[in-house]
């Protein structure tokens, strides 16, 4: 069979490479009429020119200097119209530092509740919030009445924090004839194992505006320490290191600093306290002519690992008065009954023994101590006669 014949094939010179026509014959095939191809074409232009222009501009902004100050600004006062600059945020850089007294000392949240039968008002610390702008501390909170002596408790330290949660509720005895005359105060304090405890903040209350009908909680507004702060009886340095294996507690008498120039060759006395009742009991040697003695002496004592929960350890320091006799200048209580820095110190103590752990202590009164230690009476019996 034979095929028909094709149209005649044009001739190509020697020499040279037929190279078809791609877009003519595109577009030949695409069944658009002309016109509509030339708006395609001119969309797709315009639309790639206007996305460089707008990466350009991007690239404009990021890398614009900013405006040096010695040019002129335009201030807020001069501007005519209703606008008020109060209402206007200033500028970070026409901001001034503002005087030292408006520095936050932070908020403290606390209830008060008095008993009318027992004649008690008890006080709960719930929290307290932005003890400092910045930074860390380790807070706790002293609370006292200051008119009575006995009315004093100290929460436990909170180790790295401005936000310190306390949760813990102390009961102080106050008559209702006194309600009115007394003020509760609440001490926030850095705690500083070696040196002076720095104040955070200060909140004082009169307790006549308390009402015995209902539990006021609420958010206080911390202050500045009061300038007029309650008399210092002195400080006790002392090291405490116990043994569970032997039972052996050791108790380092350091110094002391701070107590009355008028006293005379203070001394400490070391008690130890087995279940509410006197049980071994120490002294040091006495100083002479100082108000900041170093002692620097060591006592052991044998206590059982059994016993270590119900023993209470007793520091008092002795002086001789106007009187020129023997007076207690004021007293550290430290064990599971205690509160506060030396509850802290006891738990440092048995969380890592066989190592000495040395604290300063504020002396407290004696009459406080004693009202907490509730010692009863030692019976003797009689020794029978040959």
């Amino acid at each position: 069979m034979r095929l028909p014949p094709g149209p005649p094939s044009t001739p190509v010179p020697a020499g040279t490479t037929a190279v078809p026509e791609l877009l003519p014959d595109l577009i030949a095939r695409i069944p658009w009429p002309r016109w509509a191809l030339l708006v395609l074409a001119l969309a797709v232009g315009i639309l790639a020119v206007s996305c460089v222009i707008c990466a350009i501009c991007c690239c404009c902004r990021r890398h614009r200097r900013k405006p040096h100050k010695g040019k002129e600004t335009v201030g807020l006062g001069s501007a005519c119209g209703s606008t008020t600059t109060h209402l206007v945020q200033p500028d970070v850089d026409s901001l001034e530092p503002g005087p030292a007294g408006s520095q936050k000392w932070g908020r403290l949240q606390l209830s008060l509740q008095y008993d009318l039968g027992s004649q008690e008002i008890r006080v709960s610390l719930k929290q307290a919030a932005d003890l400092r702008p910045e930074g860390s501390a380790d807070p706790y909170a002293r609370v006292s009445i200051p008119t009575r002596a006995e009315c004093r408790h100290e929460t436990k330290v909170h180790r790295g924090t401005l936000c310190p949660t306390f949760e813990e509720t102390c009961s102080f005895h106050v008559p209702q004839a006194e309600l009115g005359r007394s003020t509760l105060q609440v001490c926030l304090l850095d705690f500083k194992r070696f040196s002076d405890h720095e104040p955070l903040g200060e909140l004082s209350l009169p307790l006549g505006a308390v009402d015995p009908q209902h539990v006021l909680e609420r958010w206080y507004q911390l202050g500045p320490p009061g300038s007029a702060q309650p008399e210092q009886t002195g400080e006790l340095c002392l090291s405490l290191r116990y043994v569970p294996s032997s039972g052996r507690l050791t108790v380092v008498v350091l110094e002391a600093r701070g107590l009355s120039p008028g006293l005379a060759e203070p001394y400490v006395k070391v008690q130890l306290v087995l279940n509410q009742k006197k049980w071994k009991k120490r002294k040091t040697s006495s100083r002479r002519g100082t108000a900041a003695p170093y002692f620097n002496q060591a006592f052991s004592f044998h206590v059982p690992f059994s016993h270590i929960q119900n023993v209470d350890l007793v520091l008092a320091v002795w002086a001789r008065g106007p009187r020129l006799r023997a007076e207690p200048v004021g007293k550290v209580l430290l064990g599971s009954r205690a509160s506060g820095q030396p509850l802290q110190h006891w738990a440092d103590m048995l969380a890592h023994a066989r190592r000495p752990v040395a604290q300063w202590h504020r002396l407290r009164p004696a009459r406080e101590v004693d009202s907490i230690l509730a010692l009863q009476p030692c019976l003797r019996l009689p020794v029978p006669r040959s």
